[in-house]
């Protein structure tokens, strides 16, 4: 309805000297953005869609501020920046939110950067900071690694990224987790993202990676999805 409003508005503004304006091809762009831009409330992965409605919007006011006698369309840019401008702010306020409730109180949060070794020492399996980790309660995100069970699993490879987890490829040493599952929680496989709270095991005497091959050092047992 604000669509057809604004257009119908910027069609009589158009005609009303006499003399035809063409309506802002970037005005309409921003308010289709503004519209889409309630996307990236999902995901803040999508906020690049306000963000380009902005943009847009704030391109199509300064041409037709620069050339008010060929263009029109400036309530439907306004509009469009207005929309997208409230729904990205809603965009990161919710991941935010979400950023700083996902962790389960009395765990701490990790990146798989920090179970990598260090730069420069050479024939370092594991670095300090993952020895560190041993027995303490921990929070990840990661991909499952596809293996031959997709419902009902209770043992999984969580590691660091698709490139590892869906395309054929081994992820390596310190890129996988092996996860065991609290008792009744069972995961169905699926290609997305996963969070998992659980308590890190450093196992110095490596056993074989379940799905994969080779061996596993890091270990969360008492697995909890997010």
């Amino acid at each position: 309805m604000t669509m057809d409003v604004q257009l119908g508005e910027a069609a009589d503004s158009a005609f009303s000297d006499g003399d035809y304006r063409a309506l802002s091809g970037a005005a309409v762009v921003s308010l289709a953005l503004g519209f889409l831009s309630a996307l990236a409330l999902l995901t803040v992965y999508l906020s690049m869609i306000p963000i380009a409605g902005i943009l847009f919007g704030l391109y199509a006011v300064s041409q037709i501020h620069k050339h008010p006698g060929e263009l029109t369309g400036r309530g439907i840019a306004i509009t469009g920046i207005s929309i997208s401008l409230v729904l990205l702010i809603g965009s990161i306020s919710v991941a935010s939110y979400v950023y700083a409730t996902e962790v389960p109180e009395g765990y701490e949060r990790i990146f798989y950067s920090q179970l990598q070794p260090e730069e420069g020492k050479i024939g370092q399996k594991i670095p300090p900071y993952a020895e560190d980790l041993d027995g303490k309660k921990v929070f990840i995100k990661g991909y499952v690694f596809p293996g031959k069970q997709r419902q009902g699993i209770k043992t999984f490879l969580l590691v660091r990224d698709k490139g590892d987890c869906c395309f054929g490829g081994n992820p390596k040493l310190t890129d996988r987790i092996q996860v065991t599952l609290a008792d009744p929680e069972r995961l169905q496989f699926d290609p997305y993202l996963h969070k998992v709270a659980g308590t890190f095991r450093l196992i110095k005497d490596p056993r074989q990676a379940v799905d994969a091959g080779g061996e596993v050092y890091y270990h969360l047992d008492n697995g909890q999805l997010r």
